[in-house]
């Protein structure tokens, strides 16, 4: 590619995105903003797109998989038939076709591969076998932010398997465990496998592929100890309260005026958080619940509506003051009228302070013995610190952007769309499914949030859109000219990937545009050029190396 008849450009100013994979690819001339959530691929990161999209294909087909292209407009229909089209509600692009017939932009395509899947199934005989595309998906995210972390149109591998039985799935499962890890680590992302929620895809198990990052927008728990790895969201709090030989005291009314809060109150009574049991109100299907845990821990609503059997949402101030007959901040569980969820860790506490139901008051001395309990169960987030799961020592959290996940699905969807095979013994049986997705361009922007500097994009050559740029100092001088266009095309001819600056634009300008864009080696051919000499120098590196012509290439197999 030569720069300067082509459509290439970058911005040196700072530009309005919130993640710094975002404020890059749209300086490097990578991508553009078409709206909120939209982006419009130039030529150099449509690129970039294509050298992820190949190393995730290349993998898939190694794997045993067969790819195929499913359409982005679908019947709703289907969704309905799957119980998912109120799941999505208005997070789906809907419209209607000439016809009236409602039809949808396809946030995930579960269905429609099970469709398809019916076209071969019979038997046993037709199992095992994977099916991927790599394809658009639509979803109307209600803020989409990050650049490419969070958008509304989105290039994605999506792959399902279709087995016999649970120990088929097993198999099937385990090797696009394997695949992911070697595309990932293809591409060179700094990553975990964490446990996870099923979500909307629904199924028995669920494990997401994180990049490690600053910006994230996952909260990973972590155990340097053994190992253990999971999503803040489904992570089990294991018990952090000690229980103590204190006795029940009897319960003491106190006047805490514009105290509302667990700090506030805590600082006025000059006792500890942890000493503390706050009451939130939550609603879920209409019906509100009094959700009661330590004052230092939070509500993981994940957990409580999984609990509950439905979206847990705060109750409105209204309803609160309602069930208290006080102000926000006085909530407590002695006389309130409805259920009363308890976190476990509560369970051992003893003589705890909760808000009275009054405004301006809290109780001292309350037991769990002095108010009736609906359900108790782990409802908290687990803290840093906090002793892990699995071997109790102390956890630590990092962020994650989540590039891949992988689901056993099992029966979910091949029940409710009558995907079905003759066993051996001749009985209809469902058909066990695995579901395995990979963010194409999440791959991409986690990638530049891991590998960047202040000058810009730190690409590898597995991933760079090319791998050798030519800079040529003067463009008016005859021999730098011929010298740049000699080695533009022996590189080619090399099949390695370069570009050729030669542009009319001063050497720091095109310096700093390498830079940027993240081209891993530089050849300069400047005044030297004369005396057959040429400049080297790597991206990720401060020096350079001088060459004779006729070794460049020599030199340049070493790197790549």
């Amino acid at each position: 590619m030569k720069l300067k008849n082509s459509f290439f450009y970058t911005i040196r100013e700072d530009v309005k995105e919130e993640s710094m994979s975002g404020k890059l690819l749209v300086r490097s001339g990578m991508i553009t903003k078409t709206a909120s959530g939209i982006y419009t691929y130039l030529p150099m990161g449509l690129k970039v797109l294509h050298k992820l999209e190949n190393i995730v294909r290349e993998e898939m087909n190694k794997s045993g998989a067969n790819e195929l292209l499913m359409p982005s407009l679908l019947p709703e229909e289907v969704y309905v038939k799957s119980g998912r089209r109120a799941f999505f509600g208005g997070n789906m692009f809907s419209l209607q076709d000439r016809y009236n017939r409602a039809m949808v932009l396809g946030p995930t395509h579960e269905e429609f591969f099970v469709e398809v899947a019916k076209n071969k199934v019979r038997s046993y005989k037709d199992l095992p076998f994977n099916l991927y595309q790599i394809g658009k998906k639509y979803r109307d995210e209600t803020r989409p932010r990050y650049g490419l972390i969070r958008v509304r149109e989105f290039l994605m591998k999506d792959a399902y398997s279709f087995d016999c039985d649970l120990e088929g799935l097993d198999v099937s499962y385990q090797k696009m465990y394997q695949t992911y890890q070697n595309i990932f680590d293809r591409v060179g992302i700094d990553y975990r496998i964490v446990k996870a929620d099923t979500g909307a895809m629904g199924g028995l198990l669920s494990e997401e592929f994180q990049a490690i990052t600053p910006i994230g927008e996952d909260t990973l728990v972590l155990c340097e100890h053994c190992g253990y790895a999971s999503n803040i969201e489904v992570c089990s709090c294991s018990k952090n309260v000690r229980e103590t030989k204190e006795m029940p005291l009897p319960m003491e009314l106190v006047f805490t005026p514009n105290a509302g809060t667990i700090e506030e109150i805590s600082t006025f009574l000059g006792e500890d958080q942890e000493k503390f049991v706050k009451t939130l109100i939550y609603e879920v299907d209409g019906k509100c619940y009094a959700v009661l845990l330590r004052g230092d821990y939070e509500v993981n609503e994940l957990k409580l509506s999984k609990l509950l059997g439905g979206e847990a949402v705060l109750a409105q101030t209204s309803q609160v003051e309602e069930y208290t007959k006080a102000q926000v901040g006085f909530a407590g569980p002695i006389g309130l009228s409805i259920p009363i969820i308890l976190d476990e860790d509560v369970l051992v506490m003893k003589n705890f302070i909760v808000g009275a139901n009054k405004t301006d008051y809290h109780y001292r001395n309350v037991n769990v013995s002095d108010f009736e309990v609906f359900k108790c169960a782990d409802i908290k987030n687990i803290k840093e610190g906090d002793a892990c799961p699995n071997c109790s020592f102390p956890v630590s959290f990092k962020k994650g952007i989540e590039i891949g996940n992988i689901f056993k699905l099992g029966t979910k969807y091949s029940e409710s769309l009558n995907l079905q095979y003759l066993n051996e013994k001749n009985v209809l049986t469902p058909v066990e499914m695995g579901c395995y997705g990979i963010g194409i361009e999440r791959i991409l922007a986690a990638y530049i949030e891991q590998h960047h500097d202040e000058n810009g994009i730190l690409f590898e050559k597995e991933v760079a859109p090319y791998v050798v740029a030519i800079v040529v100092i003067d463009t008016k001088d005859e021999i730098q000219n011929q010298k740049a266009l000699e080695l533009y095309e022996r590189l080619q001819r090399e099949n390695i990937e370069v570009i050729l600056d030669d542009r009319e634009e001063r050497p720091g300008v095109k310096f700093k545009d390498m830079d940027l864009i993240g081209i891993p080696i530089r050849i300069t051919i400047g005044k030297k050029s004369k005396d057959d000499i040429l400049e080297i120098k790597l991206r990720n590196q401060d020096t350079f190396l001088e060459v004779p012509f006729k070794n460049v290439l020599e030199e340049l197999k070493k790197y790549i």
